[in-house]
């Protein structure tokens, strides 16, 4: 195993259970179809949704997942097989 297969496997890793870990924190989606259908979606809390810290913690959730996929691709090219 090379040294940069090591280290990409343990940022992997700490990627991993950062995802795990911030899936975990975030609120379920409770309004659903029946929420969109009545209004519920245009209340002031979800308009100004990405001051917040929720919507802090969704956006910290994309880039982990972007880490997590892009790591995920890089780990299996041929070259460090």
């Amino acid at each position: 195993m090379t040294a940069l297969k090591i280290g990409l496997t343990i940022v992997f890793v700490l990627v991993s259970i950062a995802v795990v870990g911030i899936v975990l924190i975030q609120d379920g989606e409770s309004g659903g179809l029946s929420g969109s259908i009545s209004g519920g979606g245009e209340t002031f809390w979800n308009k100004n949704k990405n001051r917040s810290a929720e919507g802090k913690i969704e956006k910290v959730t994309k880039y982990l997942v972007v880490a997590f996929m892009v790591l995920s691709l890089l780990l299996n090219l041929p070259v460090f097989g």
